[in-house]
């Protein structure tokens, strides 16, 4: 029978021979969801035992992992802003770097008790709606996807998070339908180029929803319909906040101001990329 200590160093070292970076961190990630323990008794107890059950679990956690399924659909969630997201393969799974739209939101939306109306156009798990919605405690939410599944998971993270009664989820195509006008449109739209299909990690390019990543031939589809909806949706001094891919700052923002938008400021990420522009109308 093997210790916690030993287990955790086997299963971290059979992570860094398969590539997988921050292996140690995913080992611990591992054990703490199979022995349904918190990070504390991994580091304080190190001399417990592992029952046969629980080894056989985290064998079984350990060949998913490795079979470069992501993290996120092993655990079934993700955190987000400190919040718990779930996380199912008809989602993208949040990324660390798109947190830098929210911290956007909070700059150029500094009263947190105003009763925003806020769009999330593709919302997926939520995540960014619901993260805005967390910190505004006035506010009202409107989230958008074309997936049935996406919708069925945001509800489910909305009611976990206590946030179900401010916001509202519909199936769409973008802002088809919609005639209101918001204080916030948020977006992460797809936005890799079918050529890069290549180039992406498997836990990517086989586990994630290809309608959530790829926009056509220059990853810039659906920032040109964007650019068409977003001034008639946003009000007179609403913004949008919209996540970018790499080195799209540049034709994003001609594409936002020739739709009579303003890009007016933007933010990076934690690699030090521009993550998202801030919008407005031109005035």
């Amino acid at each position: 029978m093997a210790t916690i200590g030993a287990t955790l160093q086997s299963v971290t070292q059979a992570l860094e021979e398969a590539g997988i970076e921050n292996a140690r961190f995913e080992a611990r990630l591992l054990l703490e969801h199979a022995l349904k323990v918190q990070t504390q008794v991994l580091i304080g107890y190190p001399e417990r035992d592992v029952a046969d059950e629980q080894a056989q679990e985290i064998s079984a956690l350990l060949a998913r992992r490795l079979a470069r399924e992501p993290m996120s659909h092993i655990l079934g969630y993700r955190e987000f802003w400190s919040l718990r997201f779930k996380v199912t393969k008809d989602t993208l799974t949040p990324r660390p770097d798109s947190e830098s739209l929210i911290d956007a939101v909070l700059k150029h939306l500094p009263d947190p008790t105003a009763p925003l109306k806020v769009l999330d156009l593709g919302v997926g798990t939520g995540c960014l709606l619901l993260s805005v919605l967390s910190e505004y405690e006035k506010a009202r939410g409107f989230g958008v996807d074309l997936s049935p599944k996406a919708l069925s998971v945001a509800k489910e993270n909305a009611q976990a998070l206590g946030l179900a009664d401010r916001c509202d989820f519909s199936l769409g195509n973008w802002m088809e339908g919609i005639e209101d006008r918001f204080d916030l449109i948020l977006s992460n739209p797809p936005y890799i180029p079918l050529s890069d299909r290549e180039n992406l990690a498997p836990e990517v390019v086989d586990h994630e929803p290809e309608t959530a990543l790829f926009a056509g031939e220059d990853g810039l589809d659906d920032y040109r319909l964007l650019a068409r909806q977003l001034p008639s949706r946003l009000k007179a001094d609403g913004i949008a906040v919209i996540e970018l891919g790499i080195h799209q700052d540049e034709p994003v923002k001609k594409l936002m101001e020739t739709a009579g938008l303003s890009v007016f400021d933007s933010a990076y990420d934690l690699g030090g990329i521009v993550r998202c522009h801030i919008i407005r109308k031109k005035t």
